[in-house]
């Protein structure tokens, strides 16, 4: 792996106030892995985290050891993290609790999604079409997060939004792979379909569309990952 700085465009990084420090480290740091923020196969030194965040690297130490513990996050050296490798083991593992569990809550936000958050989700399908347009990858996966996490949130359950997080932390960073292969693409046919089901609030369509997205991306990351 070779090392970089943190500092590069599509990452925003906010610094933090010391009110709930250690919280708060944790939910930047878990929102970049989510987002796509930390590349697979990158050292991340940790005082550049603190840098970026503008706190000690006390805090920041205690996010990645949390992260750590999650599997979202390994210890390259003792100053720098990075993301884990990936085994077809675990990705499998992975793809048969996200196409249940995700598509359980896609039915459940269905149910439930109201008119206002359905015209939030158009815009981040808008997001998502533009972002795979230009080839921007780092847009595209923050738009991709939102996409995904607004209609899960609708599905009202705090518990399952917890169990998919947990999951993302564990696979998102590798969807930074799947550009090249013309995913992002076939992606977006997939949320087409999610935002269509959802405007109809046909659960058993949202279901089908999200585990076909899944397994689209499965497909592709069996054949990259080792």
């Amino acid at each position: 792996m070779a090392e970089t700085g943190f500092k590069r465009p599509g990452v925003e990084i906010v610094p933090l106030s010391r009110e709930t420090l250690q919280d708060r480290v944790y939910r930047q740091v878990t929102g970049l892995i989510l987002e796509g923020g930390i590349v697979p196969g990158e050292m991340v030194p940790v005082q550049s985290l603190a840098d970026a965040f503008g706190v000690s690297a006390m805090p920041v130490r205690e996010a990645l050891r949390r992260l750590t513990a999650a599997n979202a996050l390994t210890v390259v050296s003792g100053r720098s993290i990075g993301i884990p490798r990936l085994s077809r083991a675990k990705l499998t593992d992975l793809r048969n609790v996200r196409i249940e569990i995700e598509a359980l809550a896609g039915k459940w936000a269905a149910e439930r999604i109201q008119q206002e958050e359905l015209d939030a989700l158009r815009v981040v399908l808008e997001s998502l079409e533009a972002g795979n347009a230009s080839g921007n990858i780092k847009s595209y996966l923050r738009a991709n997060y939102a996409f995904h996490f607004s209609i899960y949130r609708a599905a009202g359950s705090e518990s399952i939004l917890n169990i998919i997080e947990n999951l993302w932390l564990q696979v998102s960073p590798y969807f930074n792979m799947l550009h090249d292969s013309g995913n992002y693409t076939k992606a977006n046919e997939h949320h087409r379909a999610m935002f269509a089901a959802l405007s109809a609030h046909d659960g058993d369509r949202v279901k089908l569309a999200i585990q076909s997205d899944i397994d689209a991306a499965y497909e592709v990351l069996l054949e990259l990952v080792t």
